[in-house]
Formats: structure tokens, C-alpha cells, sequence
């Protein structure tokens, strides 16, 4: 049989197209090789415990490994950035949170685009964030601490793991609608900001219910609401701070996994049904409902679109209250 050079020139271009041939085979006979999954935080946080459980099923699923590549950095940029690079095969992801699109709405440059540079795979969960006080503060709701705020402006702290960030967001959010003043205290991690609200250096923090739970559940530190929009099943004998009366202040916290820009539309796709089947395991639920979360699946193309509508809600806000990352 004679062969059309033009058929071969076609052949020869298609395997000159970066990722085919390992995009190809990721959907037609299922990974060739490892997957690796960069994490834009240490190993112990949120990020990584979800990045290890997802990876494990995945694993399993697919029939290759998944290896967590730890890159801490502050905003997630050392992660974010090394993804944004990666070969768009499918095979070199990143799994970020909020603050990815907190980072993107407050500094001038970045190593990368948040919107061009990737293209979003999957939604794994969304969670609530914590008004927190220690145990020993005299304000025992929500209400207590912003008569406090009111009754002495600027006078309280509130602690943060730095400028721009999400919890100096949702105090900003939460200051706005309850009309109150508090002085910020960044700090380089969450947990030292916790550290302090128990020395009484700081008299509030808001982060995430991973965070704060385990110093609820040892005693030294109170939750006074979440800043969900309703109760959350994460907590649900705790208010909400928009059922509390203050409109405006909902923060919602949200994990995702990430892929180079370019890659096929055909790995996206089968990479999200996976995900989204993981996620939509039993004991995936009681995993997230444990470590402060909730599963919250999304179409590849539905969580795209919900980053961007992020990435414009942190900016209008960040200019409105002018908010600017060093």
C-alpha cells in the first residue's frame, strides 16, 4: 500500500504539537506515567492534606502515581509559576485555594496570568472562614465584638497572615458591613497571628475552619460566627455573619486543581469526571466535612469561569478599600 506523503507530513506535524502523543494516551489508554500534583503550600496544611487524599484516589483510578510536589511561597507563586510553564499534557497540575485569586487582584506583576496561563481542571470543596477570639476574651458573640469595634475605632487588632491575603480580605468585608475600624497586624503564617489572639496580643482572627477548629476543640479559642452567607455544615451551631445582620460580608474559602494553558480539552474533561467522581464518594464528603470543607464539584468550564468572577470581585474590592500586596 503507497502512503501520501501528505498523510505522513500530517503524522510528522501532529506529534511536533506539544502533549499529543502523552494527550492522546491519557484518554484513550489511561496515563503512562506518573502525575504530578503541585501543591502551593507545606506539607500539614489544607492544601497538601487535600492534594495527598485526592492524589491517593487518583492513583487508584487511573492506575499511575501522583506525586505531591510541596512548593511553598507566599501567595503560592513559586507553584503557580512552575505549573504555568509545565508542558500542557495533563501531567504536571497545581492545587491552589482563594488566595490564588486574592494574590492576582492586589500585585501590579506576576511571574504568570491568572487567567491565561491556566486552564482550570476541577473544584474540590469550598468552606467557611472563622471569627475567632481566645477563649478568655470577654466577647462572647459576634455582636460583642463589633459594639467593641464601634465603642473604640482602630483601638482592636485583628491579625493576618499579610497584606492582601484572605483573611485581611474577609476582616476588610466584615469591617465594611458592620461599619467598624480595626487595626491589622500581618503576620508571615495564620497560625502565628492564632499564636498572639491566645497571648492577647491580637484580639481577633478570621481564617479557615481547619485552622481554628483544633484550638476551639483544645479550649483556648472561641468561634463567634462563620462568614458564610448561611449556616454552614461545617459548624452549624455557629452564625452566620450576613445572618448576624451584616450584609456584605460573606467569604467563602475554595480549593481547585489547575493545568498548564494549552492543555487538550480532552484531558481537562477527563480529569474533571474523575475528580468529580471522587468527590462525590461518601467518605470524600466525610474527609472534607472533617478538615473544614465541603466537596463542591464543578464542570471544568463552570469552575473557569467562577476564578475569573473571583479574580474581578478581589480586584473591585482591593481598589475600594485600597488594598495593595507589597
Amino acid at each position: 500500500m503507497k502512503i501520501s506523503p501528505h498523510f505522513l507530513l500530517g503524522v510528522v506535524a501532529a506529534l511536533l504539537v506539544p502533549g499529543f502523543v502523552s494527550a492522546q494516551l491519557s484518554i484513550s489508554a489511561g496515563p503512562t506515567k506518573p502525575i504530578t500534583l503541585v501543591v502551593d503550600a507545606a506539607p500539614g496544611s489544607s492544601n497538601d492534606a487535600f492534594a495527598r487524599t485526592i492524589g491517593k484516589r487518583l492513583h487508584e483510578t487511573l492506575g499511575q502515581p501522583v506525586v505531591i510536589d510541596n512548593k511553598p511561597s507566599a501567595g503560592g507563586i513559586i507553584a503557580n509559576s512552575l505549573v504555568a510553564k509545565a508542558t500542557p499534557d495533563g501531567y504536571t497540575l497545581v492545587l491552589l485555594s482563594t488566595t490564588f485569586t486574592t494574590v492576582a487582584a492586589t500585585r501590579a506583576s506576576l511571574p504568570y496570568d491568572p487567567i491565561r496561563s491556566f486552564r482550570p481542571v476541577a473544584r474540590l470543596a469550598t468552606g467557611p472562614m472563622l471569627v475567632a477570639v481566645a477563649a478568655d476574651s470577654p466577647y462572647k458573640t459576634i455582636q460583642d465584638l463589633v459594639n467593641a469595634a464601634k465603642a473604640q475605632p482602630g483601638k482592636l487588632n485583628y491579625g493576618t497572615s499579610g497584606v492582601g491575603g484572605i483573611n485581611h480580605f474577609a476582616a476588610e468585608l466584615l469591617m465594611g458591613a458592620a461599619d467598624i475600624k480595626m487595626t491589622q497586624v500581618p503576620y508571615k503564617d495564620i497560625s502565628l497571628a492564632i499564636r498572639d489572639m491566645i497571648g492577647g496580643q491580637v484580639q481577633v482572627v478570621l481564617s479557615s475552619a481547619a485552622t481554628v477548629l483544633p484550638h476551639v476543640a483544645n479550649g483556648r479559642v472561641r468561634a463567634l460566627a462563620v462568614t458564610t452567607s448561611q449556616r454552614s455544615s461545617v459548624v452549624p451551631a455557629l452564625p452566620s455573619t450576613e445572618q448576624a445582620g451584616y450584609t456584605g460580608s460573606a467569604c467563602e474559602l475554595w480549593w481547585g486543581v489547575l493545568a498548564p494553558a494549552g492543555t487538550p480539552t480532552a484531558v481537562v474533561d477527563r480529569l474533571n469526571t474523575e475528580i468529580n467522581k471522587i468527590l462525590d464518594e461518601a467518605e470524600m464528603k466525610a474527609f472534607f466535612l472533617k478538615a473544614g470543607a465541603e466537596a463542591a464539584p464543578m464542570k471544568a468550564v463552570e469552575f473557569e469561569q467562577f476564578i475569573a468572577s473571583e479574580v474581578s470581585r478581589w480586584k473591585k474590592i482591593a481598589a475600594a478599600v485600597d488594598i495593595r500586596a507589597e
